[in-house]
């Protein structure tokens, strides 16, 4: 599995000074996504609707929302 492109604008481009630390999309060579976010898995999955569920090696990761929109139209529709 590789890296083939970045989902969106970088990290430099949607204002962080340094572009070291901040969220991040990709698309993967096998069409899966990667997300770099924050890990928010001890705050969040027992707030998880009923319908939702978590594998023991998954995380709940929080991207901000300037980066999502940003992505938006990078984003494939099939």
């Amino acid at each position: 599995m590789e890296i083939v492109r970045r989902i969106g604008a970088s990290p430099r481009e949607r204002g962080s000074m340094t572009g070291d630390t901040c969220p991040d999309i990709f698309e993967l060579s096998d069409g899966n996504f990667a997300v770099i976010g924050t890990d928010a898995t001890a705050s969040l999955d027992a707030k998880l609707p009923a319908d939702a569920a978590r594998a023991e090696y998954e995380r709940i990761v929080v991207i901000s929302r300037a980066t999502l929109l940003r992505a938006k139209g990078d984003i494939p529709d099939a």
